[in-house]
């Protein structure tokens, strides 16, 4: 299933998430925006992971004086997704 999240506090303006509805497992990770080259080396090694393991690993990482980063909002969506298929 896809999802859709609005970033905040980054340069990315958005995050799509496709995510097993059962077993979590992240298919596939788009982003809107922000660094190229490093959101395809993330996203490279998220896809086949868990989401709840992808989130432990990303949440809270911040962009230099930014509070938040691709990653972390990567993780939010992965949260945010998690939490609507409830």
């Amino acid at each position: 299933m896809e999802f859709r999240y609005k970033n905040s506090g980054v340069c990315s303006k958005e995050t799509l998430v496709d995510i097993d509805e059962n077993t979590h497992i992240i298919n596939d990770v788009r982003i809107v925006g922000g660094c190229d080259g490093n959101i395809k080396g993330i996203i490279s090694l998220l896809k086949g992971m868990k989401a709840e393991d992808a989130i432990n690993k990303m949440e809270g990482i911040t962009c230099g004086l930014k509070e938040s980063s691709c990653p972390d909002q990567i993780a939010k969506a992965l949260k945010a997704s998690i939490n609507e298929n409830k």
